[in-house]
């Protein structure tokens, strides 16, 4: 590589989804529209876990935090790509880019932890309903959401110091919608191999290790409900469990799903279409499951917005 390359950018191009000029008011409105159901809906279930005092619960507290992840989760992203459509331009400066992935890694690694943190609150709920009150007390319950935010905030640390010591080529064009981890260490002029070694090792690890643990909890769960005789007593022990489950699944599957598009598709493009799945759908489509499946967030819900129970 020529010396004169090798240089600091000032920004990058985020190509987007399509660069044909008629399906941009198309792709503003629907994401324009995802992105207020997000906030809309997860600020809902936030205010509703807030005002009901029967929800001051370890189980709601999660599920608070959960919402709040996934508004910021989707602000990270959403709202920059729709002035890049309103203003017809697709730069973003460098500094801006490395503070979007910065955030964008601290937030998708707190739904990861949180997920699991949940299905372990779910654990205990079911396997020790009469210790439940005593282990899952409020200290412990605000440790573990600040351990997810230690752990979230120091892997994001760590990825985005890794990427500022890369110097980038010419070619500065992102085939994404936001600063996505991966294409920009992609963009890199020299060797990135300890970048690559750093990425896939942290994925691995901090992706396996809550979903090993969402595994084991509801391995767990399964043997405890199979051990209750009464049928009825099955499915409300079994209901607790079934937003959160519902929730886990659509996370990881429509991850799993952008892991697997990006490895067998060579083309960027449809691996950005991919990761809408996770990046916009999952958090739009969580507020829906708890409050349709979950009938005291449904009965906060009425209150909250003054209809009748």
């Amino acid at each position: 590589m020529e010396p004169g390359n090798n240089t600091r950018v000032s920004e990058f191009l985020l190509l987007g989804f399509s660069e044909e000029p008629e399906l941009q008011p198309l792709i503003f409105g629907l994401f324009l529209s995802m992105y207020l159901v997000t906030v809309l809906g997860n600020l809902l279930i936030i205010l509703a876990i807030i005002s009901d005092s029967h929800l001051h619960t370890p189980m709601y507290f999660f599920l608070s935090n959960l919402s709040f992840v996934d508004i910021c989760f989707t602000s990270t992203t959403i709202p920059k790509m729709l002035l890049n459509i309103q203003t017809q331009s697709k730069a973003i400066t460098y500094e801006v880019c490395i503070t979007q992935m910065y955030f964008f890694l601290v937030f998708v690694e707190l739904d990861n932890f949180l997920l699991g943190v949940m299905a372990y609150d779910r654990f205990v709920a079911i396997c020790y309903p009469l210790h439940y009150t005593a282990i899952m007390n409020p200290r412990l319950c605000g440790l573990l959401v600040l351990v997810c935010w230690i752990l979230s905030v120091l892997h994001a640390l760590l990825q985005s110091l890794m990427v500022l010591r890369l110097s980038f080529c010419r070619d500065i064009e992102i085939p994404h919608f936001f600063c996505e981890l991966n294409q920009v260490v992609q963009l890199a002029c020299f060797d990135n191999l300890l970048n690559d070694i750093v990425m896939n090792f942290a994925l691995v690890l901090l992706a396996t290790c809550p979903l090993a643990g969402i595994l084991y909890s509801y391995s767990k769960i399964v043997f405890s409900i199979r051990a209750i005789s009464s049928a009825q007593d099955k499915y409300k022990a079994f209901s607790t469990c079934a937003s959160h489950l519902s929730v886990v699944s659509l996370f990881y599957c429509t991850g799993l799903g952008v892991y697997l598009s990006s490895a067998v598709s060579h083309s960027s493009r449809s691996s950005a279409t991919a990761s809408v799945m996770y990046t916009v759908v999952t958090p739009m489509l969580n507020p829906f499951i708890y409050s349709l499946r979950n009938k005291d967030v449904k009965r906060a819900l009425l209150r909250l917005l003054g209809g009748k129970v």
